[in-house]
């Protein structure tokens, strides 16, 4: 009798231990606490005062920061990842939630971009070496660090290889229908794009064409999306001879067309607006500017999601009533061969450390008649790691999500709705997207 009362009373103690240990993690996960939370994350990064994300490896390795900084760095990180695991994401509200994902994000690659600067720090050598970022200690590390920063923090550099290679092929089947297309053979539809025709060097001629594809790319705007108030966009010659390098370019309300001593391609009029311009570059800025953001989200810019929207929004081109020709239509095919070969090229070059020689046969055999700009194109990869291929992977994801789409929604599809799913959430890790992509 005293032994059975001895077992209840130890029974009720148990079970009431378990009652105060839910009740007091129920309180710890509360939702009203993680604004406090992500506001004390947003205080405590914005005083680590970490640099922006280098065009150049050579400066983002000189701009790391001492011992004792990093330490601190690694300090926040690490109490941030032991924070979030009192949070249910289930738990809070959409808002909340996507702060919650944003922050674990940043913390996981933060902290193994820290485990890389600390072994940096131990091994740097008294002078970086230029040569491409797998001539520095560690350098493979490094670039699979990198890729993940530019574009999603879950591909490899062996998969980017094999994604590349397929968009190699998948462009050329394009650029082959449209030789065909033409009635030339091979040797002479090369031959014709070379012609005079197709080129200028009158810069009223170019304005002239870019106004022409403008207006007729806002006369069809509303075909494809829901909202068509967007700020003003001009259209100038670019001024700058440091961007000379690309056709064009989009910078504050501004398409900049760059022409100075060369002629200009005509088959760049249609595809290149529509990237710079709209549905790329201005309306994704618009959108963006006009969606109200949390403080959070307001720390990071992300461009995977920012180039793959412009390089996406090519495909668009006829719907918008441009690419009114098989050759207003192959310059978007020219342009995106040479964005494809750069990924494997990127990864040859950074990772499985391929020669200048190796990289140009690559491009060789892939590309015909642009030999001119493919030392331009290795020196960038190898300056600028990963970089490249922001603009084909998110590309091929926002392709991916609307065929999903497509399938899951059948006759209800509704390309409008698809367009605000993927742009009226802001900036956002390409995961993130997808799940707001696709959420019912």
């Amino acid at each position: 009798m005293a032994f059975s009362l001895c077992l209840k009373v130890k029974m009720k103690i148990f079970f009431l231990s378990l009652g105060i240990l839910f009740v007091a993690l129920t309180v710890l996960a509360q939702p009203n606490d993680f604004d406090q939370f992500s506001a004390g994350f947003v205080k405590g990064y914005n005083a680590l005062k970490l640099p922006q994300l280098s065009l150049s490896y050579v400066n983002g390795l000189k701009e790391i920061q001492s011992a004792d900084s990093v330490e601190k760095q690694l300090k926040f990180f690490t109490r941030i990842k032991s924070e979030l695991q009192a949070y249910d994401p289930a738990r809070l509200n959409p808002s909340q939630r996507t702060d919650f994902q944003l922050i674990k994000y940043e913390t996981g690659l933060n902290l193994e971009r820290i485990v890389l600067e600390q072994q940096w720090l131990k091994i740097r050598p008294k002078e970086i070496p230029a040569g491409g970022i797998i001539t520095i200690p560690n350098g493979k590390a490094w670039y699979a660090y990198l890729l993940k920063r530019w574009v999603n923090a879950d591909v490899t550099p062996d998969q980017i290889y094999q994604f590349g290679l397929g968009e190699v092929e998948r462009v050329k089947q394009h650029i082959e229908t449209i030789r065909k297309e033409t009635g030339l053979n091979e040797d002479e539809f090369y031959k014709h794009l070379n012609d005079p025709s197709f080129f200028t060097s009158d810069p009223q001629e170019v304005q002239h064409s870019f106004e022409h594809t403008k207006a007729v790319v806002f006369a069809n705007l509303h075909k494809l999306f829901s909202d068509t108030t967007i700020p003003p966009l001009k259209i100038k010659k670019g001024e700058s001879r440091q961007l000379a390098q690309t056709p064009g370019y989009y910078d504050s309300n501004t398409f900049y067309y760059n022409l100075f001593d060369k002629t200009y391609n005509k088959r760049q009029y249609d595809w290149l607006f529509i990237h710079e311009g709209v549905p790329g570059h201005h309306y994704q800025s618009s959108i963006e500017s006009a969606t109200k953001v949390s403080d959070v989200q307001q720390l990071f810019f992300y461009m995977g999601f920012a180039e793959g929207w412009g390089a996406y929004t090519e495909e668009l081109g006829k719907d918008l009533g441009v690419y009114k020709t098989p050759y207003d239509e192959l310059g978007k095919w020219e342009w995106d061969i040479v964005r494809s070969v750069r990924v494997p090229l990127d990864v040859g070059l950074n990772y499985y450390g391929w020669t200048d020689q190796q990289a140009l046969d690559f491009w060789k055999k892939n590309i015909r008649g642009q030999d001119d700009i493919a030392i331009r194109e290795i020196a960038r990869m190898r300056r600028w790691p990963a970089q490249v291929i922001t603009y084909k992977y998110g590309a091929l994801q926002i392709i991916n999500w609307r065929e999903e789409l497509k399938i899951e929604q059948g006759s209800k599809f509704d390309i409008k709705d698809f367009h605000g799913r993927v742009l009226d959430h802001g900036s956002l890790p390409l995961f993130m997207v997808r799940e707001n992509v696709l959420s019912k």
